[in-house]
């Protein structure tokens, strides 16, 4: 089929990039025409694992450009994934899905089917048909379909390709048929509804896994009080089918382009409509609160940050990205040069990224080796790789006062005890293996 993709961020071009290698003509449309240059020379200008891979490989199904007439008239299927971030109050601003269904509007020449694969709120699909049909430029039929993406930045492609479903949000049967078709050669099951379940099945999934994580993380708190063990309790809970063991990784909260804005936006709809869903409100100030669980355990060891020699490990809001939003650097590290400490920063791909929001009283480092260097305490706020293998003696050969204090609980607690370091992370033991006891400044 002839498919077009408006928007080419995480969403909209991982679409564009899996349906050309699924055999579809895709065109992907941009207003940024230096981004768009450099997609077209085979470029990601997003880091996803595996999508410029994927993105050369089908180059010749593959076209990229700013002319949204061009690529939208005469087009079989037209996908729209563009942003919508979230507002002052919550809610989902949909400027950019209005604009793109403008442009559609005013340039299709034939029968299509616009799929709305933007996340959303309950009832967008609705209003977004009756707009198109109020601005059709030429007498044709339009029918809008909700098919909402269940990616994760990281494994993006993968669970592009492999989805665990495939959810098509319809009112006419046209539509359904011909998403079907634009998604027969996908291995995965196929729920076919109508629009509004549609968009409530993509908010519901993602503000179900956040409340999964905001209840291990209010289970890892209280597991620190008592004695407990958090990862014991979550491999307890895991092996119950009913519960599952994904998302029970207790840690210093979630962040990303989904969850946070998607809890809040679900939040806001409820109470428009006079309703209250307490427990996505509780999911929501939980992960507010966790995001500043180092600085207060840092309390335990410094009075004050000021003077101190901090590093941090990690700045992106997950490995796998080099996507920072709602990532717990954002909040940490400002109140850390706030307080007066001497900052040094170290993560592998979300550095670049960091200094435009940070340029200054950081330094930004290329190793792990140098961030430690004579630091007084570490901060970890992503897993990466790179950390969960680092070599926790390393910690006291190059720290001045190896206090490792670990947001995603990445070495297990018997390694921390033979490190000659103290280990503080989250819901489990505290480990001071150190040979002579800190002193608080």
């Amino acid at each position: 089929m002839k498919i077009a993709v408006a928007g080419t961020g995480y969403v909209g071009l991982v679409t564009g990039v899996c349906l050309a290698e699924k055999g579809h003509t895709v065109s992907c449309v941009d207003i940024d025409e230096r981004k768009v240059s450099l997609m077209n020379s085979g470029v990601s200008p997003i880091y996803e694992p595996g999508l410029q891979e994927l993105m050369g490989k089908n180059m010749e199904k593959l076209h990229f450009t700013t002319n949204y007439q061009e690529a939208y008239r005469d087009a079989d299927v037209i996908f729209i994934g563009v942003g919508t971030p979230e507002k002052q109050d919550g809610s989902a601003n949909l400027a950019y899905v209005y604009s793109a269904a403008e442009q559609i509007a005013q340039c299709i020449e034939k029968d299509c089917v616009v799929v709305i694969k933007s996340t959303v709120p309950v009832g967008t699909n609705d209003k977004i048909e009756d707009f198109i049909k109020s601005h059709l430029a030429h007498p044709v039929n339009v029918y809008v379909a909700s098919n909402p993406e269940f990616l994760s930045q990281g494994t993006a492609v993968r669970d592009t390709l492999y989805t665990s479903r495939i959810v098509i949000g319809v009112e006419e049967p046209i539509a359904g048929d011909t998403l079907q078709e634009v998604y027969k050669d996908f291995k995965a099951p196929v729920i076919v509804t109508n629009r509004k379940s549609a968009e409530m099945i993509k908010y519901a999934s993602n503000d179900f896994l956040a409340l999964k994580i905001s209840f291990i993380n209010e289970i890892a708190n209280l597991c620190e009080i008592i004695g407990a063990n958090v990862d014991d309790v979550a491999l307890g809970m895991g092996y119950d089918s009913r519960i599952g063991n994904r998302f029970l990784n207790s840690g210093i909260g979630y962040g990303g382009s989904c969850f946070p804005k998607d809890t809040k936006a679900l939040h806001w709809l409820a109470n428009f409509h006079d309703y209250e869903l307490k427990t996505i409100k509780a999911a929501i100030d939980v992960n507010e609160n966790q995001k500043l669980k180092l600085i207060k355990k840092s309390r335990k060891y410094f009075d004050s940050l000021k003077g101190v020699n901090v590093a941090v490990l990690g700045l992106t809001f997950k490995p796998g990205t080099d996507d920072l939003r709602e990532a717990p650097s954002l909040v940490n590290i400002p109140l850390m040069i706030e307080d007066g400490a001497n900052v040094k920063a170290w993560d592998p791909v979300g550095i670049n990224n960091f200094k435009k929001i940070q340029p200054e009283n950081i330094t930004y480092c290329e190793s792990i080796e140098d961030t430690l260097e004579e630091a007084d305490i570490c901060f970890i706020f992503t897993e990466w790789d790179e950390v969960k293998d680092f070599d926790l003696s390393k910690y006291s050969k190059l720290m001045r006062k190896p206090i490792v204090l670990d947001g995603r609980n990445c070495y297990d607690l018997s390694s921390a005890r033979k490190a000659n370091i103290i280990y503080d992370s989250i819901g489990r033991e505290t480990i001071n293996s150190l040979e002579t006891t800190l002193v608080n400044r």
